[in-house]
């Protein structure tokens, strides 16, 4: 069951006879319908995120939960998206988010400093923060100053800070606004080639109450691919991981499948448990803001996964 690129559940049927095109055709438009009553129904219930569980979360774990959006991948006509987060033992205050306007998609990307609590409350405040000013309709740079003000104000832990990316994208254009604040650098993929891309330094959010913020700007051609991580991703074990190799290696993935399949990566090298969060949010950009979407039961074909080499 999928709509907008996300996958929300396998839906398992026993019919009397081997389907032919127009019974799957039919099973395909059932289980789309049915994407949308969980989705309107997860809500008032626990059941769904009792099925997604496969152990209990820890207190920060479920502080952390609610901070990320209720869609990990959106596919729209001018971009796909998708982002994941991998756990450490301790929660180590990592989230991804992203909303769309009506011609822009912001999203962010944060890592509080510390772990288990104090760090999930550090990043509730930051994102929370983030949240509020998007939703005046201003740009990573007043975001990031508002961020910054409220953290250094308000945390309950004297000293605390998160970094962050944050990016504001033009869906008709595909300039990006990229505000990096003591973050990993967001890696740009474009015609095989994956290279960090130079952005303006600025302090973490919280570290110093007055600091100012600038951001950079890339223009996202159709094709490109932008990767934003933390620092879960580069830390200890996983610095051995050749992430621009890695990246290139995935081009063909569809987002969904490639945060997975890095995701996957770092536990190789680093895991079975992670010493921090690893983070990982990607979009890419087709071009064309449109209403026109070509989809089947939920899904584009189109943008399907390519065969990865052996």
């Amino acid at each position: 069951m999928t709509d907008r690129g996300e996958a929300i559940g396998l839906l398992e049927m026993v019919l009397p006879a081997e389907p032919d095109a127009r019974d799957l055709e039919e099973v395909g438009r059932t289980a789309h319908v049915l994407a949308f009553v969980v989705i309107a129904n997860r809500w008032l219930t626990d059941l769904f995120e009792w099925g997604q569980r496969t152990t209990p979360f820890t207190l920060s774990g479920e502080i952390q939960r609610r901070l990320l959006p209720g869609s990990f991948t959106c596919k729209a006509s001018a971009l796909t998206l998708s982002g994941w987060l991998e756990p450490a033992a301790s929660v180590g205050g990592d989230t991804f988010d992203y909303s769309f306007a009506r011609d822009a998609l912001h999203f962010s990307v944060t890592d509080a400093m510390g772990h288990g609590v104090a760090s999930a409350l550090t990043a509730t405040l930051g994102v929370s923060s983030l949240r509020n000013s998007r939703r005046r309709g201003v740009g990573p740079v007043e975001q990031a100053e508002a961020a910054n003000a409220d953290v250094a104000a308000h945390s309950a832990v004297p000293g605390s800070f998160l970094t962050a990316a944050l990016g504001r994208l033009n869906l008709r254009s595909g300039v990006c606004a990229l505000l990096n604040a003591g973050h990993v650098p967001p890696m740009l993929v474009r015609d095989g080639d994956a290279r960090a891309l130079p952005l303006p330094g600025n302090f973490p959010l919280g570290m110093f109450a007055e600091a100012a913020y600038r951001a950079g700007e890339v223009t996202l051609r159709p094709g490109d691919r932008l990767a934003v991580v933390t620092d879960g991703v580069r830390e200890r074990n996983a610095a051995s991981l050749d992430l621009p190799a890695m990246l290139r290696s995935i081009a063909g993935l569809h987002p969904r499948e490639a945060v997975r399949a890095l995701a996957d990566a770092v536990l190789e090298v680093s895991g079975p448990t992670l010493a921090d969060d690893a983070t990982l949010f990607i979009v890419d950009r087709h071009g064309g803001h449109t209403e026109d979407r070509q989809t089947s039961a939920g899904a584009d074909q189109a943008r399907a996964s390519t065969a990865l080499p052996n």
